[in-house]
């Protein structure tokens, strides 16, 4: 008898089985519920349902139905377990073998998905029509195979490539038994717009679609799998990396990762190869004679000591500084800002959040008290309205990207504000096309519109923020045809957007760093803040608040963990005395109360001949930090210089020491997310060598000072930082192995982490949010008659960052140069073609790059990347900063072009 249940839950009968399985199931799912295993070819659980395979045929009612694609009833009585039915799905399967060739079925229940349910249905090679080579193979990509002849045509990737990953890139060809799967624009596939997510692959139930290191879609006995955290941008995928011995075989998606829910990006799936490059780092090297030459881990670390011992006694403990990074996992940042505090005694400890999300940590700060985003990217799954802003997280954060397109393809509106015309703007309902640098204006115009035209929400406005008559006063100058005066966005296009989000019932915004890295990037990031104040949509169940899309893996934990000159773990300031008597009962030894240098102020140092001793850890300061000859001559001037590096970097190039490190595939540790996720990074691979962790070379170089900074494991270092930091008071190794992601605030072990904030009260001092009266003020830069076009830098979808990994691997086959985006009319006005060499001229130095002409950027504007640091890119951009944080300009440079 069928049992009839309420909330959202049906009731059905399997097999005799009662089953309850949520309403909206499918009678696959009820079936697979009750413990019975139907082979579904042509499904996946992420995708809409096919119904073509005909292998997961059900009895219904009577009736012999595909269970996929029927819809279960309350009370509806199936069965799935006869024999009748399992010669029926055996014969349906045998169909689809009979046209493949043998080596189908390799593998038997190792191999591909096809493979294993033949296994389970006893059907054999000899089903087969043997080997078969009519249609013939792709391997012109380096990550994507296609051997044609293993298709049956089930469209799992055509939909997992349209449906997750947003890109359409595959289509279904030809006709009945001809039918194949290839590239939707035709010809060979590594020309086609895949962009390498891998999600093909691993949907693919036959081994059609494979990679090289998993040929026919299985996975091959003997291997182990580890699970961690990707080490490239900020979203925090979870991977399951397979090896064999030292041998890394393939990094997959977890099907349970808590973000990216069993996606990848061609980085974190398959830019692993730069682990065996022959310039891999492995031994340490010391300049002698003017020339980097190996050694032994003694005599580099008596140099060191030596070199740091000699620095203090020439200029004191502020004479050193170390330039920490989001390569760095949790714990090892942690050890790097004790050891300043502790050993060296300063608080010249800095990380490149510096260079990106500083200002966002300032701005939501002061908007809301905390400096992180506001709430957990799951939320977004209920957003009816996305406000994405200068970012393009198609390519710099694809994961996040592809789900939120998922969001718009079901209804969600869209607004884009982004200078180009790519990613997540080409579906917009809205795309805003502001002038670099004049978000705040932007920002203005679209509040001035809600409080015009009756869109904020008064109630909120009245029991939870302040600062509106000084606002309001202020927007009062920010009227649609002024804003678009100066931002250059049409006055019906700020309204309609204005409009989209004041009347969404939930609406969400993200933001990236075309918002953080300009003179005023604080102030964009509190003007983008007062939107969400100004609609009550944070702070509660109405809306997804305020999120930045953080740029590199730990960029959010580096902070966190108070790599920072002002800032003590937790986010503790060193000029509260409590605070520092909290940290010196905890470690033993006094914390200096005065801020230390910001790295800009560093590399001013060093060039005075102030800074003495500088410790780099993970950075290629020289290729990513902006007016790069100075960054240079800083270094050059620098009596001391160590380098924690993988390869020989630029900046490894000027060191004096140069340690060699573990990557991410061989650390033990955590990492946090883009919203504030801490998660697992786990050691899959031994470092190569005698390379060592960056917390093991923090300890050894403590060690070779005589100093012992305790917290001898990863674990203890993060047991240590709860004890010290009220915010990850619950946080620790144990708790994160036993559930997984954890966010921050997470102040008792045994009370979730607080995934979305302020529901009662937000964390400033008086517990409201506040609204910023900040007027907009122009650029650092403006174009001229010498310098015409404005040239923004940013990320492509192949690589990431100064490309130090993603350079050293296939991917270089995917983009293998850096280009320059030029709208067609600046490109004939130059009289420049697609594909000329051109050299780019700043006020501040020259780079050569490559043309691309399209339509992404506006006229008077060009973009490119800064993935090859042999270009020179960020010679062209200035030292101008963010005018609270000293985040770089980076999105606003004046340049001119000359054939190269």
């Amino acid at each position: 008898m069928a049992v009839t249940t309420g909330g959202g839950v049906v009731a059905v009968e399997v097999d005799g089985l009662p089953v309850a399985v949520p309403a909206g199931s499918s009678l696959l799912d009820a079936v697979r519920a009750a413990g019975v295993e139907v082979p579904a070819l042509c499904h996946d659980d992420r995708l809409s349902p096919a119904g073509s395979c005909r292998a997961c045929l059900v009895k219904l009612g009577g009736s012999v139905v595909a269970s996929c694609v029927t819809p279960v009833r309350d009370g509806a009585r199936a069965q799935a377990a006869t024999r009748e039915l399992r010669a029926l799905r055996r014969e349906a399967v045998e169909v689809i073998v009979s046209a493949l060739p043998a080596r189908a079925l390799t593998g038997g229940a190792e191999g591909s998905e096809l493979a294993r349910v033949c296994a389970s249905l006893g059907i054999g090679p000899e089903s087969a029509l043997g080997e078969l080579s009519g249609r013939g193979r792709d391997d012109s990509h380096p990550y994507v195979r296609l051997d044609r002849d293993l298709c049956i045509a089930c469209g799992r990737c055509v939909r997992m490539c349209a449906e997750v990953q947003g890109t359409f890139a595959i289509a279904l060809t030809g006709r009945g038994g001809d039918a194949v799967a290839a590239p939707g624009t035709g010809g060979a596939w590594v020309d086609s717009a895949c962009v390498a997510c891998g999600g093909c692959v691993d949907t693919c139930p036959t081994g059609a679609l494979s990679e090289p290191g998993l040929p026919y879609g299985g996975r091959p006995s003997g291997l182990v799998t580890t699970r961690t955290t990707c080490g490239y941008c900020g979203v925090g995928c979870a991977l399951d990396v397979l090896t064999r011995g030292d041998e890394l075989v393939a990094a997959l998606p977890a099907g349970d990762g808590p973000v990216n829910r069993g996606h990848a990006c061609v980085k974190g799936r398959f830019a692993y190869g730069f682990r065996v490059s022959e310039e891999r780092l492995t031994r340490p090297l010391v300049r002698r004679d003017g020339r980097l030459e190996p050694a032994g881990w003694d005599e580099a670390l008596d140099v060191v000591a030596r070199g740091l011992r000699e620095a203090v006694a020439a200029g004191g403990p502020d004479a050193v500084a170390a330039i920490s990074s989001a390569r760095a996992t949790n714990e090892e940042n942690y050890l790097v800002q004790k050891f300043m505090r502790t050993v060296i005694g300063t608080n010249n400890v800095d990380n490149c959040s510096r260079l990106c999300h500083a200002p966002s940590a300032a701005g939501l700060t002061a908007a809301f008290g905390l400096p992180g985003g506001t709430d957990s990217f799951d939320d977004a799954e209920r957003a009816d309205c996305l406000l994405v802003v200068g970012a393009n997280p198609a390519e710099a954060h694809p994961v996040v990207g592809a789900r939120l397109l998922q969001r718009v393809l079901r209804g969600a509106r869209l607004v884009v504000a982004d200078p180009r015309a790519v990613g997540l703007a080409l579906h917009a309902d809205v795309h805003l096309r502001p002038r670099p640098g004049t978000n705040v204006a932007l920002f203005h115009g679209l509040a001035h519109v809600l409080l015009a035209e009756g869109l904020a929400d008064e109630d909120f406005l009245r029991r939870r923020a302040t600062g509106l008559p000084e606002l309001a006063d202020l927007l009062a100058g920010y009227p649609p045809h002024r804003v678009s005066a100066v931002t250059g966005v049409p006055e019906g296009d700020l309204v309609a957007a204005a409009r989209l989000y004041g009347r969404a019932a939930r609406p969400a915004v993200f933001y990236g760093l075309g918002v953080t890295e300009h003179l005023h990037g604080t102030d964009g990031v509190r003007a983008l803040a007062n939107l969400a104040i100004l609609r009550g949509a944070v702070g509660g169940d109405r809306g997804y608040g305020v999120n930045p899309l953080r740029g590199q893996n730990n960029v959010q934990g580096a902070s966190d963990m108070g790599a920072l000159p002002d800032q003590l773990p937790g986010y503790q300031s060193v000029t509260d005395a409590a605070a520092r008597e909290r940290a010196a009962r905890l470690w033993g030894a006094e914390v200096p109360a005065r801020p230390g240098l910001r790295i800009p102020q560093m590399f001013a140092a060093a060039r005075s001949g102030a800074l003495r001793a500088l410790w780099v850890i993970g950075e290629d300061v020289c290729a990513t930090d902006p007016d790069a000859r100075r960054v240079a001559a800083a270094l050059e001037a620098c009596p001391l210089v160590v380098c924690d590096e993988l390869f020989p970097s630029e900046t490894a190039r000027r060191a004096d020491v140069v340690l060699p490190v573990a990557s991410w595939l061989e650390k033990d540790g955590t990492f946090v997310n883009f919203d504030r996720r801490f998660q697992r990074v786990r050691p899959a691979l031994a470092p190569p060598g005698e390379a060592r962790s960056d917390f093991a070379v923090v300890h050894a170089v403590a060690a070779a000072l005589g100093a012992d900074l305790g917290c001898p494991t990863p674990a203890a270092a993060l047991d240590e930082c709860a004890r010290l930091a009220p915010l990850f008071a619950g946080l620790s190794h144990a708790r994160l192995d036993r559930e997984g992601a954890v966010c921050w605030p997470a102040p008792d072990p045994g009370r979730p982490g607080e995934a979305r904030l302020y529901r009662e009260r937000f964390a400033t001092a008086d517990g409201l949010a506040h609204l910023s009266a900040c007027p907009y003020l122009p650029p650092g830069e403006e174009p001229d008659d010498d310098y015409p076009l404005l040239l923004v830098t940013g990320r492509r979808w192949a690589h990431y960052n100064s490309g130090s990994m993603t350079r050293r691997g296939g991917n270089l086959r995917l983009d293998a140069v850096d280009r320059l985006d030029l709208h067609p009319v600046d490109a004939a006005g130059h009289g420049l073609r697609d594909g000329d060499p051109v050299t780019v001229e700043s006020r501040h130095g020259t780079a050569r790059l490559t043309v691309h002409v399209g339509e992404e950027t506006a006229p008077g504007q060009a973009f490119c990347a800064f993935h090859f640091p042999g270009s020179g890119v960020n010679t062209l951009t200035s030292d101008r900063a963010d005018t609270v944080t000293s985040c770089p300009e980076y999105k606003v440079t004046a340049v001119r072009l000359r054939p190269s």
